[in-house]
């Protein structure tokens, strides 16, 4: 092994070398850095690269490989980077397409077919196809990262496979690179044609005429051996080739090779109409077994789709930002604890259709046995699709199973005929019981496919080592069964289990079609077949993630254990622009700037760290600290990977403690300073407004701000009401009588609003008073925030320990406290999640929104009738309060409703500005393109005059790219009752 990676490392440097001569267009890096993020997918293994290039198109491709082919370099393909088994990993060079190759090239509607590159995320093209009642149906709980490429790589499927089949079904043809640097395009060709090809002195002829003598050959051990199930035996599929209609489809053969015998440049796929209707139904059940023998008869329906979820998975949502929107239909009081669920689908053209199908079902749970505890019929679009949520994000939930041990993938996928499921589950299950691990269950119980995830701690030797005696002694049950191991998820490096599935005589012809395809074995290496037999690698005979992992010290693994908890399921790859996370990935498609990646920097970073520790310097720790280092400054601190990351994976706040340890020895910037210090020096604007815009005016003229690193500050603007709480007050105020609390409130203000948007706390104050509230300001204590950002914690914790105390004695006179912006509110869940304790007990600041809901739900606020038809204001979310409050849009258009308006929230990613960040000089160019990503067009969408941000930074950044000043949602409420 050490032998090949030396050879490997020898061709790879040499390939390296010569692309760059050789006019490749596409980016090549061979840094620690780019490797090490490159070295882990979602799987348990870690396998560093030599190299990643980054082609830009198909020639790029062309040329890569023909390079490769002259020096004997391997290359693996790569796509969305989410693979459970180490598909992708590689110690040669690793492709990948996602970056450039991701343009949807076309479509015939006529033909019923899209052409796609291979980078292109699937809700990409399905958000494409939908507004032409059309989607491509393989639907995959990766969606939102998941690349086409990938999907044909393991031949994916997922919910409503039943109905839908898998990837290859809907291959019209793939323009491939074979291994030789020939690019040709494979699509269904008569019987003839395919023997004309196969008489070629050529890759693809000698390919060709392999693959017919496999298949003819072996006719009847492919038809013996091949399992009769939905999830039939992916990667090499033999059986499909020879379709009944006489032609030759060798896409069945290169869907799930897994980059094994071709590389993929584009793809043409047949589409299909998107059905008009749907309905959910989820059933809950006392025992998960009980949800699972029930399924049988949930098939006679013939629903879309039935999947499954046990409690574990459940409980686990509850702590996610999903729960919210799904809690009145799966949170339903039940005097029986939850064990398992079903959610049955049901999809028509019709209503009528949809009402019919649904009624036939609702009578056949009422007049069979009553083996659920209950059931409802979900038709709201929003809620099914937030339930969808759930089951999506399963594969990350059961990655907090437990403080130490998280769901690990190795046994993630199997699948065995549908009726086999109950007993197959059952015996599963006293594996996993007599090895004493937990674990959680859910998947696709229409087609049999489990999906299962012990809970593991791979840092400790013990629990690794059971990875080879569960995987063998499931592999055995799945075969049992009349099932695979692999059932969805692809092979990888489980392809050592081939032999044992497909049987030793097919298996030997698969090494030779790869062998035809593949002579110098350069393509993903390895992986499921080798020419001449050769030995390919095996479950534990790879390295893997935690025994890197176990090499960093107690100290440091406490510190950051978020970043060893990232599993690598790439939530944070997110292709959609108005989603959130990541701002920083989405904007360069970088994945060193993007939570994965930097978690995975911060794990080698304290790896070297520890190591260095014990007296063994290596030279790579200083390269790792400088990249890390350089990742996270793109940053934004943003905040969303916090909530949205099923894993919670808080770059943020590593970030802080990063940057704290590597300034200890170093000297600081002049900016951080400046920075962590402007809370205070936003004090004394306040008292000089004039003054200090005057100061920045010349400064600014004068180059000192550039040269500072900042730029476009936005101008001082204190509210006109000087009048603040003082000490005697505060002692005052906690006296008063019931009554009057509950018509006072006390307005905290904050250090960003105060000093440059001073009329929105103006307009607060107004709309509270004219509501008939008595409004006490509190001035605002300066929240650390900034210094928290770049690192300096020491004074964020004088800072931090100095607000909450000044926000308890506040809480503890009874009146509400409420504040106006997101981030300095929110801190006190986030920042300030460790002083939580010195708040009076059940007490916290309110967000003005929610304030103004709960009184109007008192009945202390009475609602606004208008005759007309309600003004319609689209509302923008900060970022932050989106992700970490989903409550908030709807808490929004309630209290909007009550006033006889209506709030419409807008989908939008990050603004790009982020407090500081979008000020900072070697940022406005990202900052900029942020904000034309997801919010420029929205805004030209709309009349600028109800267009309304809780942001102070989104409304800085608007005022400052799209030359307007929005509103709060407070000033449009205090116009309205003006």
């Amino acid at each position: 092994m050490a032998r090949e990676q030396s050879t490997n490392a020898v061709a790879v440097e040499r390939l390296i070398s010569s692309l760059k001569r050789a006019g490749f267009t596409g980016e090549v890096t061979d840094d620690v850095a780019s490797r090490t993020v490159f070295s882990t997918d979602n799987s348990i293994y870690q396998v560093r690269p030599g190299a990643v290039i980054f082609p830009k198109s198909a020639l790029d491709v062309a040329l890569a490989v023909r390079q490769a082919h002259q020096m004997r370099a391997p290359l693996s393909p790569r796509g969305g980077g989410t693979g459970t088994n180490g598909q992708s990993l590689t110690s040669g060079v690793i492709v990948d397409t996602s970056r450039h190759m991701n343009r949807i090239e076309g479509m015939d509607l006529e033909a019923g077919t899209v052409r796609v590159q291979p980078g292109v995320v699937l809700n990409q093209l399905n958000d494409f196809l939908k507004p032409h009642g059309y989607f491509f149906p393989p639907t995959v709980s990766t969606a939102s990262r998941a690349t086409i490429g990938g999907m044909v790589a393991t031949d994916a499927s997922g919910k409503g496979s039943r109905i839908y089949g898998k990837t290859s079904e809907y291959i019209d043809s793939m323009d491939v690179v074979l291994s030789d640097g020939t690019s040709t395009v494979i699509r269904p060709i008569e019987i003839g044609e395919a023997a004309e090809l196969a008489r070629q002195d050529s890759i693809l002829g000698r390919a060709y005429r392999e693959v017919l003598r496999v298949v003819s050959e072996n006719a009847e051990e492919i038809e013996t051996t091949f399992p009769k199930m939905n999830r039939g035996l992916t990667g090499y599929n033999l059986q499909s080739i020879l379709g009944k209609d006489g032609r030759v489809r060798l896409s069945y053969l290169l869907a799930g090779s897994e980059g094994t015998l071709a590389f993929t440049t584009a793809l043409t796929l047949r589409i299909v109409r998107r059905p008009v209707c749907r309905a959910l139904v989820p059933i809950r059940y006392e025992h998960f077994q009980t949800a699972l023998e029930d399924v049988q008869r949930l098939i006679v329906a013939n629903p879309s789709a039935v999947e499954i979820i046990d409690d574990k998975v459940l409980s686990l949502a509850q702590q996610d930002p999903v729960w919210t929107a799904i809690e009145s239909v799966l949170g339903r009081g039940s005097a029986i604890s939850v064990g398992g669920l079903n959610f049955v689908e049901f999809l028509a053209d019709t209503t009528a259709d949809l009402d019919r199908q649904l009624e036939a079902f609702a009578e056949r749970l009422k007049s069979g046995p009553q083996v659920f505890i209950d059931w409802t019929i979900v038709r709201d679009p929003h809620v099914i699709s937030e339930l969808w949520s759930l089951r999506e994000k399963s594969v990350g939930l059961l990655g907090r199973l437990s403080p130490t041990k998280q769901g690990t993938a190795f046994v993630e996928d199997t699948a065995v005929p549908p009726e086999m499921l109950p007993g197959f589950v059952r015996e599963f299950r006293q594996i996993l019981d007599a090895h004493g691990v937990t674990y959680g269950m859910y998947g696709h119980a229409d087609v049999g496919c489990l999906h299962v995830r012990p809970a593991l701690n791979m840092r400790d030797e013990k629990d690794a080592a059971l990875i080879r005696p569960i995987s063998d002694q499931v592999a055995e049950l799945s075969k049992k069964y009349g099932g695979l191991l692999w059932g969805e998820h692809g092979r990888g490096f489980r392809g050592e289990y081939s032999p044992f599935f497909f049987g030793p005589k097919l298996y030997h012809e698969l090494c030779n079609i790869k062998a035809a395809f593949d002579p110098h074995n350069l393509f993903n290496p390895g992986k499921l077949a080798a020419p001449n037999n050769e030995p390919i690698d095996k479950i534990d005979g790879v390295p893997m993630r935690g025994e890197v992992d176990r090499q960093i010290d107690a100290g440091l693994a406490k510190t950051f254990d978020r970043a060893i908890a990232c599993n690598g399921n790439g939530a944070c790859f997110n292709w959609d622009a108005s989603d959130p996370m990541c701002p920083s990935y989405k904007a360069t498609r970088d994945r060193t700037q993007s939570p994965k990646g930097r978690a995975a920097l911060i794990r080698e970073w304290s790896r070297l760290v520890s190591v260095d520790r014990r007296r063994q310097p290596t030279p790579e720790l200083p390269v790792i600290e400088e990249a890390l280092r350089e990742s996270l400054s793109t940053c934004l601190s943003c905040k969303a990977c916090s909530s949205q990351c099923p894993i919670k994976v808080d770059i943020p706040s590593m970030k802080a403690q990063f940057l704290h340890r590597y300034y200890e020895n170093r000297r600081r910037p002049l900016r951080d300073h400046i920075v962590a210090h402007s809370e205070s020096v936003f004090r004394i604007a306040r008292r000089l407004p004039r003054l200090t815009n005057l100061a920045q005016a010349v400064m600014q003229f004068a180059g000192l701000t550039r040269a500072a690193g900042l730029t476009d500050l936005p101008r001082v603007s204190p509210p006109s009401h000087k009048n603040r709480l003082r000490e005697r007050d505060i002692r005052r105020l906690a006296k008063i009588s019931d009554s009057e609390k509950k018509q006072s409130v006390i307005l905290l203000e904050d250090t960003f609003t105060s000093t440059f948007d001073g009329e929105l706390v103006d307009a607060a104050r107004q709309l509270l008073v004219a509501l008939g509230y008595k409004v006490w300001n509190a001035s605002p204590p300066n929240n650390g925030k900034a210094s928290h950002v770049v690192g300096k914690l020491e004074a964020f914790e004088v800072a931090a320990r100095s607000a909450m105390t000044r926000q308890s004695q506040l809480l503890a006179t009874g009146i509400p406290v409420i504040g106006i912006e997101p981030v300095a509110v929110l801190m006190q869940d986030h920042e300030y999640k460790h002083l939580r304790n010195l708040y009076p007990a059940g007490r916290a600041i309110q967000f003005i929104g929610d304030f103004l809901e709960a009184e109007i739900d008192a009945g202390r606020i009475s609602p606004k009738s208008n005759d007309a038809s309600p003004r319609t204001y689209s509302l923008f979310l900060h970022c932050t309060e989106k992700t970490s409050k989903p409550t908030a849009p709807g808490t929004w258009a309630r209290v909007f409703a009550s006033f006889g308006l209506e709030a419409r929230v807008v989908p939008t990613g990050c603004c790009g500005m982020a407090g500081m960040f979008g000020h900072e000089v070697e940022h406005v160019t990202m900052s900029r393109d942020l904000f034309n990503m997801s919010w420029a067009e929205k805004l030209s969408q709309i009349d600028t005059g109800t267009a309304l941000m809780t942001g102070f930074s989104c409304r800085c950044q608007t005022k400052r790219f799209a030359q307007f000043k929005p509103l709060h949602p407070v000033q449009a409420l205090l116009n309205a009752v003006k």
